[in-house]
C-alpha cells in the first residue's frame, strides 16, 4: 500500500509537470531557437576565424590542457569578483567591465555580415570594420537606455556567437569535453549547493545585462519591471507544495513558475563551443558542404558537419530534459544536461559518421 501511494504521488508529480510544460511551451521553444539561432550563427561565422592568428593560445595551444584549467581558473575569477562588487554596491563597475567585453564579443559576431554587405554593396574592408563598429556600438547604446526582453535576447544571441567561435577555435574537441564535464560540476555545485550563481543570475538580471537570454511566458511581460531577486526568491519557494492550517504539506495544483524562463549564456556558449570545435578540428571526410567564405578560409566537410549537428541535437535532448526541471520553477543547474547531452550527442554521431579512433586528439598536460 505504501509502495501504490508513493507510486501514485509521483504520477500526479509528473503530470503537473507535464501541464506546466505545455503550458509553458512557447517560451520554452522560444528559448530552443535561441539556442540553437546562436550556435549555428557561430557556425556559420567560424572560417572567417579558422586561422591561427584568431586562437586564443596560438596552434600549438589548441591541445595544451593547462590552458583550459587557465580558462575555468579566470570564469572563478570573475564569478568571484563580480559577486565582491555587487555585495558593495558597485554596480557601474560590473556593467561596465560587462559591457565592453559584451560589445568586444558582438564585435566578433558582427565583423563577418559588415564584410558580406561591404562586398555586394562594392566597398572595402576598412568600410567593414568601420560598420560593424558603428552598429555593434550602436546595439550597446540601445542596451544601455532600452534593454527590453527582446533587446537583451538580440545582443545576448549574438555575443554568444561571438564567443562560441572564439572558443571553439580555441581547442580541440578532447579539451573541449574535458572543459565541459569541469564546467558541469562547478556549476551544479554553484546552483545547488553554495548557491552563489543564483546571487550572480540575480545580479545580471538587476543590471539588465545579456549575459542570459529571456524567455516570456506572457506577451505582457516586460524585462524592464523585473524584479532583481527572482533566482534566489523563487528557489527559498518550495516547489509544488502549500502548507494547510494543520501543518501538513499537500500537493498544490501545479508547479510555481515565474514569468519568464532564463537561461545564462553559458548553457549555449559550452555546448556551442564543442559543435565549432568538431568542425574545426575533426578530420576532413565526405564532400565539401559548406565553403560560403571562399579563400582563404578552409572549407567545411560533411563528415565534421554531422558530428557537430549531431552535438547540437545532443544538446537539444539534453535541453528538453532541462526543461522538465525548469518547468517547477525551481532554479536549475544547466550544464549537467546540456552539456551531457551534447558530449553524448558528439560521440554518437562521430562513432557513426567517422568512427571511434578519429574523435580522440592527443593532448598536453604541461
Amino acid at each position: 500500500m505504501r509502495l501504490e501511494g508513493r507510486g501514485l504521488m509521483a504520477d500526479s508529480e509528473m503530470s503537473q509537470v507535464l501541464a506546466a510544460m505545455r503550458e509553458q511551451w512557447t517560451s520554452m521553444v522560444g528559448m530552443a531557437v535561441m539556442f540553437t539561432t546562436s550556435i549555428l550563427i557561430g557556425v556559420f561565422i567560424q572560417p572567417r576565424y579558422n586561422f591561427e592568428v584568431y586562437r586564443a593560445f596560438g596552434e600549438e595551444g589548441t591541445t595544451e590542457a593547462g590552458n583550459i584549467f587557465f580558462e575555468l581558473g579566470l570564469i572563478l575569477l570573475f564569478t568571484i569578483g563580480i559577486i565582491w562588487l555587487a555585495r558593495r554596491g558597485k554596480n557601474y563597475l560590473i556593467k561596465g567591465i560587462i559591457m565592453f567585453a559584451l560589445w568586444y564579443s558582438l564585435l566578433i559576431c558582427i565583423e563577418p555580415f559588415a564584410l558580406i554587405l561591404a562586398y555586394f554593396l562594392g566597398l572595402g574592408g576598412i568600410v567593414a570594420s568601420v560598420l560593424a563598429l558603428i552598429v555593434s556600438v550602436g546595439l550597446m547604446v540601445l542596451l544601455y537606455k532600452f534593454p527590453e526582453w527582446y533587446v537583451v535576447n538580440t545582443v545576448g544571441v549574438l555575443v554568444g556567437a561571438g564567443v562560441i567561435t572564439m572558443i571553439g577555435i580555441a581547442f580541440v574537441p578532447v579539451l573541449i569535453i574535458f572543459f565541459m564535464i569541469l564546467a558541469a560540476i562547478y556549476d551544479y555545485w554553484a546552483v545547488n549547493k553554495s548557491k552563489h550563481m543564483l546571487e550572480l543570475a540575480d545580479t545580471m538580471i538587476g543590471l539588465k545585462l545579456p549575459v542570459l537570454l529571456v524567455a516570456p511566458k506572457n506577451t505582457n511581460y516586460t524585462f524592464l519591471e523585473q524584479e532583481a531577486d527572482v533566482m534566489r526568491r523563487t528557489e527559498r519557494q518550495e516547489v509544488g507544495l502549500e502548507k494547510p492550517e494543520e501543518g501538513r504539506p499537500v500537493a498544490s495544483k501545479k508547479p510555481k513558475g515565474r514569468d519568464a524562463l532564463f537561461m545564462g549564456l553559458g548553457d549555449v556558449i559550452f555546448p556551442g563551443m564543442l559543435v565549432i570545435s568538431s568542425i574545426t578540428f575533426l578530420p576532413d571526410a565526405g564532400p565539401v558542404v559548406f565553403d560560403f567564405w571562399g579563400d582563404p578560409s578552409k572549407p567545411v566537410y560533411l563528415g565534421p558537419m554531422l558530428v557537430g549537428m549531431g552535438t547540437l541535437v545532443g544538446g537539444l535532448v539534453g535541453y528538453m530534459a532541462l526543461m522538465t526541471q525548469v518547468a517547477r520553477g525551481k532554479a536549475q543547474a544547466g550544464l549537467p544536461l546540456l552539456n551531457g547531452g551534447s558530449i553524448l550527442g558528439y560521440l554518437v554521431s562521430g562513432a557513426i559518421t567517422l568512427g571511434v579512433g578519429q574523435l580522440w586528439q592527443d593532448i598536453t598536460f604541461l
